[in-house]
């Protein structure tokens, strides 16, 4: 009896996992057959993907012009620490002047600015001299020039 129970329990248990797998196998035909898909978007992330698309392009290495120029050599050490500090300091005081810190085996060396003329990069020498009384030195380099600003009010 115990046999015939387990039995016809087994046989019910497979019956109805057949049809659970028919029915999925019927819907995901069903799925399979349809060849369009319906997107519901806000028409914004278009926008959206168009104005960072800009602002990409503008911002990239390769669209940024450079030229001839001068920077200010603000340290050259050893100390890794040192160097950061020095680096802390120029975006602390000077925040309109852009930092590079390279290191240069066994150097740390830290250059800030971009200046065109080198009557702009004096100005900026004397006020730094104030913060680091090492020295700071102008040297001549390949500086980043400032994009057009036709191309800004576009945006």
């Amino acid at each position: 009896m115990k046999k015939i129970i387990l039995l016809s329990g087994l046989l019910f248990s497979l019956q109805s996992f057949s049809q659970t797998v028919r029915q999925f196998n019927d819907s995901s035909k069903h799925i399979l057959d349809s060849s369009s898909v319906i997107v519901h978007k806000d028409p914004r992330v278009d926008l959206l993907v168009k104005k960072q698309a800009q602002i990409n392009e503008v911002t990239t290495r390769e669209s940024r012009k450079s030229g001839k120029g001068y920077r200010l050599m603000i340290i050259s050490t050893i100390d890794r620490d040192e160097a950061i500090g020095a680096k802390t300091k120029i975006y602390t005081y000077f925040p309109e002047l852009q930092a590079y810190l390279w290191h240069q085996s066994p150097y740390y060396k830290l250059k800030a600015g971009n200046f065109k003329d080198r009557k702009e990069a004096e100005e900026y020498q004397k006020k730094l001299n104030l913060y680091f009384p090492k020295g700071v030195f102008i040297m001549n380099d390949i500086v980043e020039l400032k994009p057009d600003k036709s191309k800004d009010e576009n945006f």
